[in-house]
């Protein structure tokens, strides 16, 4: 296993006496390589969280550019970077976190056609994209892979967030829970039906401690369960998803 340099036993000093972490779950968080789908609400806080935390290397794919719209609940961007592109400077603001780690920046749509490619050789998936027919995509992809998935989401007060591994025989995928309704591109995103501007960052934190919990070995299994909250009433709750036998993707 990837020893940790001086420089780094410092920088993680406070995760590293965590007697569930200690040095060799700081040592996972090293080798890991996750996979970000979108740098937008969810993803700027996934991004900035597992930079921080020491994940060796964050790929940051989105075809997106930084809109005005965005900053109030995209964090990793600013003013003078409206008009840019946001996975450069996503990866750019990994990097500049935390030199430690690798970045990549794709600026590309993914797709059923290229979302294998886009994801494999990872070890985790995290996907915040703002639309059903890349979520499916990248479930298609990661669930062929057998890659674990992680799907994080927060519109107008609701916030989800579930980690899928739907080619296990009792855990289901993330077409289990939404199913075949949306195969389309013509989904609600924040653009029409609006958002709160923490709830993203909410969402892409909880998001970013699965996945530390899930590479370090923490805590119970998450998979198969979807984590809801709602800001209005500010309450979390849980419920356990079951796996479709009929699934089109993993039944």
């Amino acid at each position: 296993m990837t020893e940790l340099s001086d420089s780094e036993l410092e920088r993680y000093a406070r995760q590293i006496i965590l007697p569930d972490l200690g040095g060799v779950g700081q040592k996972r968080l090293k080798q890991a390589k996750v996979v970000i789908i979108g740098a937008g609400g969810v993803g700027s806080a996934v991004i900035q969280a597992l930079a921080g935390a020491g994940v060796g290397l964050l790929r940051v794919i989105d075809d997106d550019v930084v809109d005005r719209s965005n900053l109030h609940r995209q964090p990793i961007f600013r003013e003078e970077q409206v008009g840019q592109q946001k996975a450069t400077l996503a990866a750019a603001f990994a990097h500049n976190l935390n030199p430690d780690i690798a970045t990549e920046a794709v600026q590309d749509r993914v797709s059923g056609e290229n979302a294998e490619d886009l994801i494999a050789g990872s070890d985790l998936v995290i996907d915040g994209s703002d639309n059903f027919a890349t979520r499916l995509a990248v479930n298609e992809a990661a669930t062929r892979l057998r890659i674990p998935l992680i799907s994080g989401a927060a519109v107008q007060f609701q916030a989800q967030v579930g980690l899928f591994r739907g080619w296990e025989p009792d855990r289901p995928c993330y077409r289990c829970f939404v199913g075949d309704a949306f195969d389309s591109d013509d989904c609600d995103t924040c653009a029409e039906r609006g958002v709160l501007g923490p709830l993203p960052g909410l969402a892409g934190s909880l998001a970013a401690i699965m996945a530390i919990n899930w590479i370090a070995r923490i805590g119970d299994d998450p998979a198969g369960k979807l984590h809801l909250f709602d800001a209005k009433a500010l309450q979390w709750r849980t419920i356990r998803l079951p796996k479709d036998p009929g699934c089109r993707t993993c039944g």
